[in-house]
């Protein structure tokens, strides 16, 4: 049962993030649209059940919880509470799903180009952990020539600055990290 260390704003208004003691996943980013992506995932469903959750996104300590424009943050935080404190820690590791877990996100890519895991490199030491500290994170979704195709996640998702100047920054780094001919689109 994970305890609520923080609740923190991020730069999405209509997010918010929980930060715990406990982890509920090692490394796992898991990202749910809706209640019916929601279904078969315990601590997401009972989110959605409180009722104007729109989206959900846990990874290791963190919980993003993202409203509807009804929702008021006074009356659903206690609420959202109850069913975090309810779910399940993740028990320690081991060896080799810790290390499964390492190493940024990357959606079921399959290619054989060095340019991947350098730019998933650079994102987990540059790009990810500030999207953390703001209760996002950011997915790699393919590699074409010179088109990376990403997708924000938890709070980022939405929220219009991850669109622009985040994106615009993300797509500079690379260039100038990995490849300068590197375009990078928000799918």
């Amino acid at each position: 049962m994970p305890k609520i260390s923080d609740i923190e704003e991020t730069p999405n208004p209509n997010a918010v993030k929980f930060i715990l003691r406990e982890p509920v996943s090692h490394g796992v980013a898991q990202q749910f649209n809706s209640a019916s992506q929601a279904v078969k995932d315990p601590l997401a469903k009972a989110l959605f059940d409180v009722g104007h959750v729109v989206s959900v996104f846990y990874m290791d300590k963190m919980i993003t919880v993202e409203k509807d424009n009804e929702g008021d943050w006074d009356d659903l935080l206690p609420v959202l509470a109850v069913p975090i404190r309810a779910a399940e820690s993740v028990a320690s590791p081991n060896g080799a799903a810790a290390a499964a877990a390492v190493g940024g996100a990357i959606a079921a890519v399959t290619s054989d180009d060095p340019r991947l895991l350098r730019i998933n490199e650079v994102l987990d030491e540059k790009v990810r952990p500030a999207l953390m500290g703001d209760g996002g994170y950011l997915e790699i979704l393919g590699l074409n020539n010179h088109t990376l195709s990403i997708r924000y996640q938890g709070a980022c998702g939405s929220c219009p600055s991850s669109l622009t100047g985040t994106l615009m920054a993300v797509e500079s780094l690379l260039q100038t990290e990995v490849d300068p001919e590197l375009e990078v689109i928000a799918v």
